[in-house]
């Protein structure tokens, strides 16, 4: 039995699993893609490969369907692996890293299309809820160099050495099987996608392990290839929701309200200033549910359920 397996999650993703796949099954490590639902030829690039695949009948989130790929696994090894992500190296340095003292996993080099690497995105902070106020109120993108967004993504990071990291992307990234039964894997409360990782991430960290960045593991990552088959509005609530869901789980409630007040306040602006540029009223109506959505959180229980 391999020592190292690769639990791929796919959602309507034929056009980028067939060359994920393959680099997958070259690796020699032992491949299971879970499916949620897709509508399109992804089960069927599958099939063709032989790759040992389970298909549910509905979108069950990317959480859950990592656990499903995690329980058939016996690997002591698994990688997490986006569909839209291929291998460009051996994985033999992820798992050399995995062994290192307290280590729970490790992720490695992402590189884009041009070639640069995914510096922002690959490796970041846990996310302290000054991040999350200035990520809410536009601030970041305003002033993308203040030292708080720049010490979140990682912007001044050294990624040609070995480090210790909090929050490696979960787009490749290696845990150790022993640590994922310790801590319960993800999460599936955070449907259907977003923030499950970083959860996980504290959730590791806060067990005392380590998470590691290895830039001798490299994979080449095109990124939000499911974005298409989401609204915009599906987008900023599923987005908005597990920040909120992340936010009551970890903070206490004071912070709560606090990172609310400024996904409330941050929404009306969008919602203004996004109307104007369109001309539109769409833009209000979407931001509204956001703010009623951090509303429930801010002025009922801090439930994440």
């Amino acid at each position: 039995m391999p020592e190292i397996g690769i639990v791929i999650v796919t959602y309507n993703s034929e056009a980028v699993i067939g060359a994920c796949l393959d680099a997958a099954l070259a690796s020699g490590a032992e491949v299971v893609m879970v499916d949620n639902a897709s509508s399109d030829g992804t089960v069927a690039a599958a099939v063709r490969r032989n790759v040992r695949l389970i298909a549910n009948s509905s979108n069950l989130g990317f959480a859950a369907a990592m656990n499903q790929g995690f329980a058939v696994l016996r690997c002591p090894y698994v990688l997490l692996l986006n569909p839209d992500a291929i291998l460009h190296s051996s994985l033999e340095p992820l798992r050399e890293a995995c062994n290192l003292p307290h280590a729970a996993g490790a992720g490695g080099l992402l590189i884009g299309p041009d070639g640069r690497p995914q510096v922002g995105f690959m490796v970041r902070k846990l996310p302290s809820v000054t991040a999350l106020i200035l990520e809410a109120l536009l601030l970041n993108r305003i002033w993308p160099s203040n030292p708080v967004n720049v010490a979140y993504r990682g912007l001044g990071l050294d990624y040609s050495v070995l480090q210790k990291v909090e929050q490696p992307a979960g787009a490749f990234l290696m845990v150790r099987r022993a640590v994922w039964e310790e801590i319960g894997g993800f999460d599936e409360r955070f449907w259907p996608l977003w923030f499950e990782d970083v959860d996980f991430c504290r959730r590791v960290q806060n067990r005392g392990y380590l998470l590691y960045y290895m830039p001798q593991a490299v994979a080449k990552h095109t990124g939000a290839h499911t974005m298409p088959a989401m609204t915009l509005e599906m987008r900023r609530i599923y987005w908005y929701r597990s920040l909120l869901r992340y936010s009551a789980k970890h903070f206490r409630p004071a912070k709560l309200r606090v990172v609310c007040l400024a996904v409330i306040t941050g929404s009306c602006l969008r919602a203004v200033l996004e109307s104007a540029l369109a001309r539109s009223l769409r833009p209000l109506r979407e931001y509204g549910k956001v703010v009623r959505l951090a509303g429930r959180f801010l002025f009922g229980p801090p439930a994440i359920s």
